[in-house]
C-alpha cells in the first residue's frame, strides 16, 4: 500500500486494487480509518478526534490530487506524493 503523505504521525496511503467509493487509508498508532475523498468523512474505522480533524481538513484541501491518485491507482501506475499538512 503506497504511502502518499505523512504528517503529525499520521500515515496516508492508498491501495492499487481498492473498492469504491474513492477513499484513503489514514493510520495513527493503532487507529485506522478509511476516509471518503468526495465527502471527507469516515467510511470505516476511527482516529482520535484531533487527528481526524487534521485528516479531514487535509482531504478537502487536496481533494483534486487525491482523485488524481485514485485514477492512477486504478491504472496501476505510481502514485504521486501529496504535501503534508503543515503547522501554522
Amino acid at each position: 500500500m503506497p504511502e502518499i503523505s505523512l504528517f503529525f504521525g499520521i500515515r496516508i496511503s492508498m491501495y492499487y486494487d481498492d473498492h469504491n467509493p474513492p477513499h484513503i487509508h489514514a493510520e495513527y498508532g493503532e487507529h485506522v480509518a478509511l476516509i471518503d475523498i468526495h465527502d471527507a468523512c469516515v467510511i470505516k474505522g476511527s482516529l482520535p478526534s484531533r487527528q481526524l480533524k487534521l485528516v479531514l481538513a487535509w482531504c478537502v484541501m487536496y481533494q483534486d490530487e487525491l482523485m488524481q491518485n485514485w485514477e492512477l491507482a486504478k491504472r496501476h501506475v505510481p502514485l504521486l506524493n501529496i504535501p503534508p499538512m503543515e503547522r501554522k
